[in-house]
């Protein structure tokens, strides 16, 4: 037997989902009100982006200004709190030049630096710290799919595990901070 609910229900529970949504839509503006440099460079990244994860962005990458900026997320819209969390995590790693500080505004020069290392060939001792990574970041690799953020991120794996001895527990922190992929954690 099915029941319909009564006019209190509904109303109660329309107000229920009205307050859960407020509740979830004010830390945009106390973000913004926080930091609003960051939430203006949120604003123009996530409404300005160039980024696909097509084979073609991949390949143009290679022929692309030094300067360029290669902006925006490529699979899902992004999120203002995530993006802050993503930004200060990030800001441990400044003292290495090639991590990008923001994973929604990468330069061109360095996304040219970093995918040829994808093919570098790690020792064993390497490998196996790469293959942590690749095991136990939350998008079970440098990105959600083979993308150009593939290319990049993995060869900035093997670039940190190689030249700056990053575990595969630090790569994970890399990968997870620096998911472009937009939307949450």
């Amino acid at each position: 037997m099915t029941s319909t609910p009564n006019r209190r229900t509904v109303v109660l529970g329309a107000f229920g989902v009205a307050t859960a949504v407020g509740l979830f839509e004010r830390a945009e503006p106390a973000i913004a009100a926080e930091d609003p440099e960051l939430a203006r460079r949120f604003k123009d990244l996530s409404e300005n982006g160039n980024s696909t994860c097509s084979a073609k962005f991949t390949d143009s990458i290679a022929t692309m200004p030094a300067m360029a900026r290669i902006k925006g997320s490529c699979c899902s819209p992004m999120e203002l709190k995530r993006y802050g969390e993503q930004v200060r995590g990030l800001a441990k790693y400044r003292a290495i030049p090639m991590i990008p500080g923001d994973p929604y505004d990468i330069a061109a020069a360095t996304a040219q630096q970093m995918m040829p290392y994808y093919d570098l060939k790690l020792t064993g001792d390497e490998q196996k710290a790469y293959d942590y990574a690749m095991a136990n970041s939350e998008e079970k690799g440098p990105c959600c799919c083979p993308c150009w953020r593939w290319k990049v991120y993995g060869g900035l794996a093997k670039y940190l595990i190689h030249e700056h001895r990053f575990t595969g527990e630090q790569i994970v922190d890399v990968w997870d901070l620096s998911d472009g992929c937009g939307g949450g954690m």
